[in-house]
């Protein structure tokens, strides 16, 4: 039985690892096309490498279905402008950190259980410490930053009731290829707007599809198997490692150090986000 369960582990631990190490490559071209240029080139041609995969049954979804793959569209945008706008102005570690509050939220909020509150302490205490020095530009962390990565927190618990219902809407991935197709509609201007010339760079065109294999139609294929050999509970339970993949990444790709109570305060927050999904009730699929 733990055979079984190996393979799939080590698959989900590959997928986190490449999402944050696609979103790490990402901001080394910030300069050059920006954080929105950086989230078009991802859903763009991740959209286009997913739906020639998948080839979504168009005819077959419903008026309600699409409605739900609109909706599922606009908390992955959400998601992905504001959390690299997070990664333009404060570590990636940490933005990744604050982001899984929004997950974190939502599974004490559903359990409905007086242990969340437990969990939603450690959280606040990590993000806390996170914030020792001050919300400033200058000593501290800029808020600008922090406010990006908490609005992107929302966008990903948005994400996963809405990613959820597609499931229900769609089979396997296809509802995802689909959002990712209706997010490229909503960030293509901002993104041509903001990158300009250098998207006739055939570098950064090969490094936006290499970010977009890296950060979403692998690790999204990777996760659309993995979850018919592995329970939901223990998938949720791996994800709560992705600031810390997130922080390995960074300092590898970016030279980003983090010190001894920030990676204390992100444990805060992990301990935080694995017990709540643990200590959930199981709730029907």
């Amino acid at each position: 039985m733990r055979h079984s369960t190996t393979v799939p582990i080590l698959l989900v631990l590959v997928s986190i690892l490449g999402q944050q190490l696609g979103a790490s490559l990402a901001a080394t071209l910030f300069g050059s096309v920006g954080p929105q240029g950086m989230v078009m080139m991802r859903l763009l041609f991740s959209a286009l490498i997913m739906v020639a995969i998948l080839r979504p049954a168009l005819r077959a979804i419903t008026g309600s279905g699409w409605l739900t793959v609109l909706a599922l569209g606009a908390t992955m945008t959400g998601m992905n402008l504001m959390i690299y706008e997070a990664f333009d102005r404060i570590p990636q570690g940490i933005a990744v950190t604050i982001e899984a509050l929004g997950p974190l939220t939502l599974s004490v909020l559903t359990g409905r259980r007086l242990l969340g509150l437990l969990w939603a302490f450690l959280a606040l205490a990590g993000v806390g410490t996170l914030g020792r020095d001050g919300f400033d530009a200058v000593d501290g962390l800029d808020p600008v930053g922090v406010a990006f990565a908490l609005g992107a927190a929302a966008c990903w618990a948005g994400f996963i009731m809405m990613n959820r219902r597609a499931g229900r809407v769609l089979p396997g991935a296809q509802g995802l290829a689909l959002a990712m197709c209706v997010g490229s509609l909503v960030v293509v201007p901002l993104g041509t707007a903001s990158a300009g010339a250098a998207l006739l760079d055939p570098w950064v065109l090969a490094v936006g599809v290499g970010i977009a294999l890296l950060s979403s139609a692998i690790p999204y294929g990777i996760e659309t198997r993995v979850l018919q050999r592995l329970h939901a509970s223990t998938f949720s339970i791996l994800t709560c490692l992705s600031p810390v993949m997130a922080a390995l990444t960074a300092f590898v790709v970016l030279g980003q150090r983090l010190e001894l109570l920030d990676l204390v305060a992100m444990l805060l927050v992990i301990v935080a986000c694995a017990g709540a999904v643990r200590t959930r009730p199981a709730t029907p699929a």
